[in-house]
């Protein structure tokens, strides 16, 4: 893990390895082989723990695929040092008490066929597959109210449509990469559709606006 200065009160935690071409790089954000979700959310969730037990001062802690931001923080140069000195917990174990979001899902997405080719197998076996993984929000991005969903494993990644299609029905599920993920709106995307929801996920006049944030587990169960 690498630790850089972001503007004058905000740290970077960045867990991607240098590129080859350029190992001592700060500049280097390119990954030589991709970073572990779990790291990732172990290190979110022991930062948000150390926040609440005021351990920890920053405004804002921001997960991302491969790091995490911590902004508002008042002494930069301590906090970096402190931070190396702690050891996160599996993240597992930091949320378990947490209940699930349990979002409805009507499996008839047009690219299960795709998926199912890609894992060698059915399209009945990758619907049962989704519905008994247990998802978490690794980060989110993209739209407001889109989480990135870990869970399934890495063997299991699925490449992204060679272009994305120019329209997306809000509540589309759907998976690219080793995540899952639902559009909140209507969007251009590119991420092959496994079924679709009519769980709002994202209102502004709700508190907070995003059904689905960091570390909230999921599960994606058939109606």
């Amino acid at each position: 893990m690498r630790i850089r200065r972001v503007g004058g009160h905000a740290l970077l935690l960045d867990f991607a390895a240098p590129t080859d071409s350029e190992p001592d790089s700060p500049d280097a954000l390119t990954p030589a082989e991709p970073v572990d979700p779990a790291l990732v959310e172990g290190w979110r969730a022991e930062l948000w723990r150390r926040r609440e037990r005021a351990e920890l001062v920053a405004t804002e802690i921001v997960p991302a695929a491969a790091t995490v931001l911590l902004d508002g923080v008042p002494d930069p140069a301590a906090t970096a040092a402190a931070i190396r000195t702690w050891t996160p917990m599996p993240p597992l174990t930091t949320s378990a008490a947490a209940e699930p979001v349990e979002v409805p899902v009507t499996y008839d997405g047009e690219d299960l066929p795709r998926v199912a080719a890609h894992w060698h197998t059915d399209v009945p076996s990758v619907v049962r597959r989704i519905a008994q993984t247990e998802f978490r929000v690794a980060f989110c991005g993209f739209a407001p109210g889109f989480g990135y969903l870990t869970g399934l494993p890495a063997e299991l990644a699925v490449p992204r449509l060679p272009s994305p299609r120019p329209r997306v029905p809000a509540g589309s599920v759907a998976l690219a990469g080793p995540y899952a993920g639902i559009y909140p709106t209507a969007s251009p995307g590119g991420w092959l559709l496994v079924g679709r929801t009519t769980l709002a996920l994202f209102d502004v006049r709700a508190d907070p606006p995003a059904r689905l944030t960091p570390g909230t587990p999921v599960r994606l169960l058939p109606t």
